[in-house]
Order: C-alpha cells, then structure tokens, then sequence
C-alpha cells in the first residue's frame, strides 16, 4: 500500500458527508431555535431542511480542497501560484454557496415572505459579501485538517515502511552471522575429523562425519528461523557435544540442569552452540585430563538466564582487553540485532575455578497451541 492509497482511504466521501450534514443539522438546529426564541414566525420545517441542504457545495467541493492541499500546500510560501490557486478556488466556493442558498430561499421561501424573497442578484450578492470570512475560515480548517490527516497517514506508511526495513536488515544480519557460525563450527569439526584420521581412529573419524552429517541436516531444517524452543536448542546442543564426544572420549564430561517447564522458551537458534564450543575450545581442549561442562537456564522477573560452564583453566587477567573469538563475539552481536539492549551476556571467571559463559534475555513462551510434546 503506498500513500495515495492510504490518503484515498483516509477521506471517504460517507465521512465528508457525514461531517457536513453534522455541521448542516447544528447550523439549523441554531438557527431555527434562535429564531423561534425571539419570537419570529417562519415555515420552521422549511427553513431547517433548507438549512441543511444548503451545505451541499461545501460537501461537493471538499475532495476538490484536499486534492488542491496535496497538489499545492499552503506551507509553502512559493511560488504564487500557489496561494493564486487556493484564493480562486475559496471565492468559487463561496460564489457557489451563497447562490446555492440564494436559490433554495426562492424555491422554498422558508422565511414566509408575503411577497416572496424577490430577485436573486441582490440576496446572492448580499451573502457572497456577508459570507467571506466564514468562507476562508472553512476552507482554511478544510486544508488544514486534509495536511493532517495526510501527515498522519505519511507517517503510519514511514513508520510501517521503517519496520519492514529494519526487519529485513535483522534478518539480513542474523543470516550474515549464521553464516559465519556456520562455517566456522564446520571448519572446526573438520580439521578434528582430519586429526582422527592421522591417529588412525577411523571408526570415531566415521562416526563424527555421521554425527556432523545429522547436525548439519538440523541445521538445514531450521535456517529460516531465527527463534527456537529452548528443547529444540538442547538437541542441537546434543548433537555438537555428541560429535566432540566422538573426539575427546572420556575426557569430556557434560551435564544439562534445566527444568522441563522452561522448554518451550523462545531462545535464539544456534546460541548454545558456540557458548558450548567456547567451553570445549577453552576449557575441555586444553587440560589433558579434559573437563566438564555443565549447560544450565533459570527464570526469574520474565527473564530467562541461559550458562554454560566449564571446570577447565580460568580467563587471563587482559582477557577483556584481548576479547572473545568469532563464537563469543557472534553471540553478542546476534543478541544485539534480536533484542537490542534487552540483553546481557557475561563470560567471568567461577570461584571453584573454570569459566562461565551466561545470557540473559527476556522470557517469552512459545504458544500452547503451537508447541509440539516431545
């Protein structure tokens, strides 16, 4: 939808005529009751129904006004023509209502002349003059009401137009940086497979291509989304720790401590991930005895706090000054483009030793009508 839809649709003509014949009945309820309060006898029916009806030009010429507004505002002070084009069609107006009026007085003489209300030039002249300042004060608040429903209308279509935007660079963004998660894990598992093979361990090399075979085909199956189940998050998660377990055998050691009520949890695809590899990387990779790494979510105060913790060496004293690796740093910025500020993410040293790797976002459930039991 662009803006002149939206502008055609903001003036229809049931509400311009259901604005005028409002201002039509006001206008004759005043001056029927005006009248009939001072003691004057006139045909009141007439005068009422004439009253009404003499409004018509200003119904008739209102699309006219507001298309003059769009094509000529009268903000703008250039160039002449401008005011020259609202002056003409404001006199035209009023011309037109004043001898509209005239007419339906000599129609319906609804003032009881005894003689009638005579010559028409004389009473049309008389309300053209008389009618001037009423004139521009009704085509100025007709102009200005138009610029303001137009306004208003530019506005919804920027701001829906902003949205879409920004939704698709999100999008664009989420899917630059999933695309490097992507590789990077890959490249990763690959150069461990390799490393299996010149050890001689074929089959766990067999196994971990079979393993890396699955997660990608889950991966694949869910690259449109942007926002998982906290359940759908853990088999992923299984499926990365079941590939490193092919690698690092006994000497990696996991646990999950998450509730079951917190499983249908919206949480970013893929956010566990490279927290996990960040702990396998720096925690398990390193100590020659291995290590555990323990995945753990909690809510509280509508947020929902996901951590991985590992039990291996803690961070060197410049580790904020040196940064995290591509995972880490992917994780912020993904966490960035979903929630903006309404984020935290912690990476600190644990007082038992080891590093822990936390995020906390805001709680939101998927739908019981579309979860799926697993």
């Amino acid at each position: 939808m662009d803006a002149n839809d939206i502008r055609a649709k903001s003036h229809p003509w049931i509400w311009i005529a259901a604005i005028w014949f409002g201002f039509g009945l006001v206008d004759a309820i005043q001056t029927v009751f005006a009248m009939r309060s001072e003691g004057m006898h006139h045909a009141w029916v007439k005068l009422f129904v004439t009253t009404v009806i003499s409004w018509l030009p200003w119904a008739l010429a209102t699309p006219l006004v507001l298309s003059l507004g769009r094509r000529f505002p009268p903000l703008k002070l250039r160039p002449f023509v401008t005011w020259l084009v609202h002056a003409a069609t404001c006199t035209s107006i009023g011309l037109i209502f004043a001898a509209w009026a005239t007419y339906l007085i000599g129609l319906f003489n609804p003032y009881a002349y005894p003689s009638g209300p005579g010559p028409f030039l004389h009473p049309w002249l008389d309300k053209s003059c008389n009618g001037i300042l009423s004139s521009l004060v009704l085509y100025a608040a007709v102009l200005t009401t138009g610029h303001m429903l137009d306004s208003k209308a530019r506005l919804a279509l920027q701001q829906t137009e902003t949205a879409r935007l920004n939704e698709q660079l999100s999008k664009s963004q989420l899917n630059a940086l999933r695309q490097q998660i992507e590789p990077h894990f890959l490249f990763n598992t690959l150069n461990a497979i390799a490393g299996l093979v010149r050890e001689k361990r074929n089959d766990a090399a067999v196994s971990m291509i079979a393993g890396l075979s699955d997660f990608l085909r889950r991966v694949l199956e869910g690259s449109t989304q942007h926002q998982v189940p906290l359940s759908e998050e853990l088999e992923f998660t299984q499926k990365y720790l079941d590939i490193q377990k092919v690698r690092f055998a006994e000497r990696l050691q996991f646990s999950v401590d998450i509730p079951r009520e917190l499983y249908p949890a919206q949480v970013p695809s893929l956010i566990l991930q490279p927290m996990v590899e960040n702990a396998v990387k720096h925690g398990i990779a390193k100590r020659a005895q291995g290590g555990t790494i323990h995945i753990a979510a909690s809510h509280s105060n509508d947020r929902l706090t996901l951590s991985v913790c590992n039990d291996g060496p803690n961070l060197p004293p410049d580790w904020e000054i040196a940064r995290s690796g591509i995972g880490i740093s992917n994780v912020r910025t993904r966490l960035q483009s979903l929630y903006g500020d309404a984020f935290e993410l912690n990476l600190r040293n644990q007082k038992t030793g080891g590093v822990e790797v936390s995020v906390s976002l805001p709680f939101q459930m998927i739908p019981s009508s579309e979860r799926v039991d697993s």
